[in-house]
């Protein structure tokens, strides 16, 4: 049943048209989570409980998929500030958590103003021009943002054993934490 609930959820969101503006299409693909959650709360429930322990679901993966690719055209355009998949994980898990509460518990979780704080909150993290005092050098968001492009554009310039290395080189110019001496 869960997995009926992924491929409804997969098919809206694919439907959806993407605009040239990949950060604004993000804050819609949020606004859209907690209405297929509102219009599906039993669904949604049973779709993202936490799985037991072991359990592989390749739709609920879909998903979390899916939010990458979004979030890899944001950093193609300059506008993230964190891995892709670091963001999805944050946006994913304040998304769900959020919707859980608002289903199980609506008379604590009754201001529908919440879910737009909440998603600025995530977002003012992740997305945005990376500043020195966050983020260490620009040489980091420029590694984002190449990596991103090579993702979405490929490059014929380079073979593809260069391109892999290339990669690897930028996904470690990227990573939290590289470049600290402390």
């Amino acid at each position: 049943m869960a997995d009926h609930g992924y491929e409804r959820y997969t098919a809206l969101k694919t439907a959806k048209e993407r605009t040239e503006e990949p950060v604004a299409d993000l804050l819609a693909g949020w606004d859209g989570h907690m209405a297929f959650a509102e219009e599906n709360p039993a669904l949604y429930r049973l779709m993202f409980a936490p799985p037991r322990p072991g359990s592989h679901s390749t739709a609920r993966k879909q998903v979390f998929d899916l939010l990458v690719a979004e979030l890899v055209r944001c950093a193609a355009v300059g506008a993230l500030k964190v891995d892709p998949r670091i963001a999805a994980e944050l946006i994913l898990s304040a998304n769900v958590g959020l919707a859980l509460n608002q289903i199980a518990t609506p008379s604590l979780f009754d201001d529908p103003t919440v879910s737009h704080l909440m998603r600025d909150a995530v977002f003012a993290r992740v997305l945005g021009r990376s500043s020195t005092a966050d983020e260490g050098d620009g040489l980091r968001s420029v590694a984002l943002r190449l990596r991103a492009q090579l993702d979405l554009n490929g490059t014929e310039a380079l073979e593809p054993v260069e391109t892999a290395l290339l990669v690897r080189w930028l996904d470690r110019i990227a990573a939290p934490g590289r470049g600290d001496t402390t």
